[in-house]
């Protein structure tokens, strides 16, 4: 397949991915690598890439805005923001022999939060009540993490806010698609100033997950709750097998 034509296609299946439940960048990292870009640069180019696809979604989302967990919007996407800050230098800063180990293990906590979050979260929230400094916490670590990688960000916050809150995933769809891109914002900018994006392969990518996130946050406000999360935690458990065989095999 024609160079161009496969990472637009690995775009627009991300794109749409990240509008539904998160993940995207599981599909470009390998796209871009396949390519020949170095694994760094992979990563911080497939960040570039889906940020306009990630805006798009947050913005047919916009109507569905408001507090996380009782938490006001603006105060948590400065936490993120500042995370965001935070985790992309760490990143630029970090061998990424280290990270490979630690992300299988990540992803595997947000997969049994995911999984058992609501059933857990029944039993927790008459007995653990977080204020607003502990929450804005959460979200602030929960932006370095998306600066410092930033795959499957949006499952993690997911699975974090239905374990606190009890609201079911298709309503935290908008302030996710929000604070995604908020974290990326300052991410990208790092990445840029520190030349690690490979621009032409970031555009012909990000033209496919603009398209591709359009259309799945359409998609996302008609779907099933139920459907929503079944396929969320699919696409979890998926990404986590993939990056045990990574990091381990």
């Amino acid at each position: 397949m024609d160079e161009p034509l496969f990472l637009l296609i690995a775009g627009l299946i991300a794109g749409a991915m990240n509008a539904l439940a998160g993940g995207g960048s599981f599909v470009t990292l390998p796209a871009l690598i396949a390519t020949g870009v170095p694994s760094v640069s992979a990563n911080a180019t497939s960040s570039a890439a889906l940020y306009p696809g990630g805006a798009a979604s947050a913005w047919v989302y916009r109507d569905g805005l408001g507090t996380v967990c009782g938490v006001p919007l603006v105060p948590t996407l400065l936490a993120t923001l500042l995370g965001g800050l935070v985790g992309s230098m760490l990143l630029l800063a970090t061998p990424s022999a280290l990270f490979d180990r630690a992300m299988p293990w990540l992803l595997l906590l947000a997969t049994l939060t995911l999984m058992f979050g609501p059933r857990v979260g029944v039993l927790l929230r008459p007995r653990l009540v977080l204020g607003a400094s502990a929450i804005l916490t959460l979200q602030f670590l929960l932006g370095v993490y998306g600066g410092y990688f930033g795959g499957a960000v949006g499952l993690m916050m997911m699975a974090a806010w239905s374990l606190l809150e009890g609201a079911d995933i298709k309503a935290l769809n908008a302030p996710r698609t929000l604070m995604v891109t908020a974290a990326n914002t300052v991410a990208i900018l790092c990445f840029a100033v520190a030349r690690a994006i490979q621009w032409k392969a970031a555009l012909v990518v990000g033209l496919g997950a603009i398209a591709g996130g359009y259309a799945g946050a359409h998609l996302g406000r008609r779907l099933n709750p139920k459907l929503v999360r079944g396929a969320t935690l699919i696409l979890s458990a998926a990404i986590t097998v993939r990056f045990f065989i990574l990091a381990y095999f």
